[in-house]
């Protein structure tokens, strides 16, 4: 068990530029290993309850991509002890909020609740990994709910296939070659004992991460999580690890899609590595430099200057494998998409060969803080980054240390890892281009 409290004052130039808040927290390990973090916080009569599962879409079988975000909505459809439907209405009649989200590496559950009604956020969350009711009325009612989700953000958005477009160019072996709302035919193929197999596989203690933020007592709380937690059965399954490799890119990749849309878009993605390495900050305060804000290098010359783009942004998407830098731009008129990708290029080249200014690092340096800070805000927040840092990174920790990790980024590493990462044989690039009416 660990008890940890830090507060930390960053220094810059000698000065401190500001101070994080103290992130209190204990942790510790159920027998069944369930891993436990609680950050107890008086300030409002508030708790954040999370569950955060090691699972998500690269976890899947090539064949049955879309099963952990299709267990996100599944996984709210019932159990043993709470009716088909009533999962919601338990937390609407407590005054709380719920929802879930899955990513390419682990699914999230989190309740926010008045403090008092912090044992039902317990119970729920004991029943979900314990008796959820994996039956074929749920199955086919979620299937439903999925398809018209991907309808929804997919099919039916412009530019909504991007992402996935673009993945599975840059990926040929790595399951992050699929998005994580996966495929509808291999949904519908599926059968119910293969969904009870994932079940029993991945959503059990020993894969999980408890993570409570809030108004509560740390000492009645553990008594609490013992009895709803404790007598949960470890997972009799191997959890099977990723380990595939995927192979350097080596040489440019172009196509071209025809989506239903009125102005062109540029897609670009480069191969980076993953997030929580030295280089993987420095990338994302490339990102932020290139379009983080009115005065950011893409909106200043593209958007304001030239008017060659509607918009243009960019962001380095964070996975526990190496990923992606992406950066996409909504084409402004007649402008010929090539011009723009040239003007896209031409910023990218100048990151290459001159340091950035003063102005703009300190700029980067305090809008990194600012976001630091204002994850902070709410206690689900807290209880998401510790969770994430444990699983992720095996140090809860890194939420007190991590910002150090950003400010020790020089302007020299911007420009180097522009160097290193930002070339034409390290990437996709995609013209989505209007249909021919």
């Amino acid at each position: 068990m660990k008890k940890i409290l830090i507060g930390l004052a960053f220094l810059w130039g000698g000065k401190a530029i500001g101070q994080t808040p103290q992130i209190q927290y204990e942790e510790y390990d159920l027998k069944n290993g369930l891993h436990v973090i609680l950050h107890e916080d008086h300030t409002t009569p508030i708790v954040g309850v999370s569950v955060m599962y090691h699972v998500g879409s690269k976890n899947e079988d090539s064949t049955r991509t879309g099963f952990a975000h299709f267990f996100e909505h599944l996984l709210f459809e019932g159990t043993e002890n709470i009716k088909r439907g009533e999962f919601f209405k338990y937390i609407e009649n407590a005054g709380g909020k719920n929802n879930a989200n899955t990513s390419k590496d682990r699914t999230f559950y989190y309740e926010v609740l008045p403090s008092n009604q912090l044992e039902l956020g317990l119970w729920l969350e004991s029943e979900r990994m314990l008796h959820a009711v994996i039956d074929q009325e749920g199955i086919d009612t979620q299937r439903e709910v999925v398809k018209e989700e991907k309808r929804l953000r997919v099919d039916n958005q412009p530019y909504g296939s991007w992402l996935g477009e673009i993945s599975k160019r840059a990926y040929k072996i790595h399951p992050y070659r699929w998005q994580p709302i996966g495929s509808m035919e291999h949904l519908n193929a599926a059968k119910k004992e293969e969904f009870l197999a994932f079940y029993k596989t991945y959503y059990v203690p020993n894969n999980a991460v408890l993570s409570i933020a809030g108004d509560f007592d740390t000492k009645a709380l553990k008594k609490q999580i013992k009895a709803y937690f404790g007598e949960i059965p470890k997972g009799k399954n191997e959890i099977p690890k990723v380990t595939v490799v995927e192979p350097p890119l080596q040489k440019e990749i172009r196509d071209t899609i025809y989506d239903d849309i009125q102005l062109p878009g540029i897609m670009q993605a480069y191969r980076i590595p993953a997030q929580g390495t030295k280089d993987f900050y420095a990338l994302e305060m490339l990102s932020m430099l290139l379009s983080e804000g009115e005065s950011s290098r893409l909106n200043k010359k593209c958007v304001q200057e030239s008017e060659k783009a509607m918009y243009a942004f960019s962001f380095p998407y964070p996975t526990e494998h190496p990923g992606l830098f992406l950066i996409m731009a909504i084409v402004n008129g007649e402008t010929p998409p090539q011009d723009l990708e040239n003007e896209i290029q031409g910023e990218i080249d100048r990151v290459k060969t001159e340091l950035i200014s003063d102005k703009e690092y300190q700029k980067l340096r305090n809008s990194i803080e600012s976001n630091f800070v204002y994850n902070f805000n709410s206690m689900i927040g807290i209880a998401e980054n510790l969770a994430n840092y444990h699983m992720y990174y095996g140090d809860a920790n890194l939420i007190n240390k991590e910002l150090d990790r950003y400010l020790s980024v020089t302007k020299e590493d911007i420009k180097r890892v522009a160097n290193q990462y930002l070339n034409t044989n390290n990437r996709v690039i995609l013209y989505y281009l209007p249909k021919e009416k």
